[in-house]
């Protein structure tokens, strides 16, 4: 088996010391000057003629310049439950770091506490594997976002996150924005009567929309009903938005929407002549449902958001220390078909 060459090796080849052959690896700004011409090229001739590799791990120690971005998420990643909601995001982070020249290192066996919950932060230290690390997911550990936030490690959160300590790095999507463009469009529909079936939090992307919803309804129109569901009963919903009198309802989630809306038609409800249905996203597992129609909605730009989390991860990695940046991307409207005036069918629209 042949021994690898190490740099104590380098540095008995080239004369000098062990120290000036790890200056030479990681070109420190402190040897500039220091080290003369002569000698720099005595070393890297010695490293040329062993065919000496640097270990990636020992460099990211001391330098962070792997050219490695990691990703985490505590959710997993490839189930076909949540293929749809991570696929975009992956695509827009491959897309940008291919472009910036960086690899991907996905963390998908994280440390794990006594609970079996995964966990940034570990006694193995693998986060250092990589020079920065973009965290994915619909709910973070608040623990680990303020350690990171208090830390020196670089990360980007892909989605907006409330403070944790100070404030977090972050690339996300302006819920509340699109959230009232979307109460406005039922609004200006003649809709008075609202009701709504969905999460409300504790998830930033979820409470964004639910206050941003009620917000934008605030001295307009009633909420007549509410419902914080998931995967409810479309028998026991339909009834109860039928009793409350409302003409329009709002979902946090694509998915229950469409189960709503076929339960709703084959009770004889006609959507949206007799009911509008609004979704405030678009949304997961839609692949796993047979969508019949096209929602009165807004597109997240997830793809979007994982190139701009990529870009704003290296920018941090190459670039002087600076105010921490967040970013919220707009949401495009879809008109859709399911929004119509209580009284005259079906509003008309172009996607924007």
């Amino acid at each position: 088996m042949v021994r690898r060459v190490t740099q104590r090796d380098i540095a008995i080849f080239a004369g000098v010391s062990q120290a000036t052959v790890s200056l030479v690896l990681n070109e420190a700004k402190s040897a500039e000057g220091r080290i003369p011409p002569e000698t720099r090229e005595r070393v890297l001739k010695a490293i040329r003629d062993t065919g000496y590799v640097a270990d990636p791990i020992a460099r990211s120690m001391v330098k962070g310049a792997n050219r490695i971005l990691g990703v985490f998420t505590y959710q997993p990643a490839f189930p076909i439950a949540q293929a749809d909601f991570y696929t975009p995001f992956l695509m827009g982070i491959e897309e940008e770091a291919e472009r910036l020249s960086y690899d991907l290192l996905l963390m998908t066996a994280a440390a794990r506490d006594d609970n079996g919950r995964k966990r940034i932060f570990g006694e193995t230290g693998r986060l250092r594997l990589a020079d920065g690390c973009l965290i994915l997911g619909s709910q973070f550990d608040r623990d680990e976002l303020a350690q990171l936030v208090a830390g020196d490690y670089p990360y980007v959160a892909v989605g907006r996150r409330d403070d944790a300590g100070g404030p977090v790095r972050y690339v996300g999507a302006d819920y509340v924005t699109a959230t009232h463009a979307l109460v406005r469009e039922a609004l200006a529909a003649g809709h008075r009567r609202f009701a709504f079936i969905g999460a409300t939090g504790p998830a930033e992307s979820i409470s964004d929309r639910w206050h941003g919803f009620l917000a934008a309804i605030k001295g307009a129109a009633e909420l007549v009903y509410s419902h914080e569901s998931e995967n409810g009963d479309p028998a026991e919903q339909l009834a109860a938005v039928r009793a409350s009198g409302a003409s329009v309802v709002f979902f946090a989630e694509v998915a229950e929407a469409v189960v709503f809306d076929n339960y709703a038609r084959a009770q004889g409800v006609s959507v949206p002549a007799d009911l509008s249905i609004v979704v405030l996203g678009s949304g997961t597992r839609t692949h796993t449902l047979r969508l019949q129609r096209v929602f009165t909605s807004y597109a997240i730009p997830r793809e979007e958001m994982g190139r701009q989390a990529t870009s704003m991860l290296v920018e941090t990695l190459t670039s002087p220390p600076g105010p921490v940046k967040q970013i919220l991307l707009g949401c495009d409207i879809v008109a859709g078909e399911t929004l119509a005036s209580p009284t005259r069918g079906p509003t008309q629209g172009k996607r924007t």
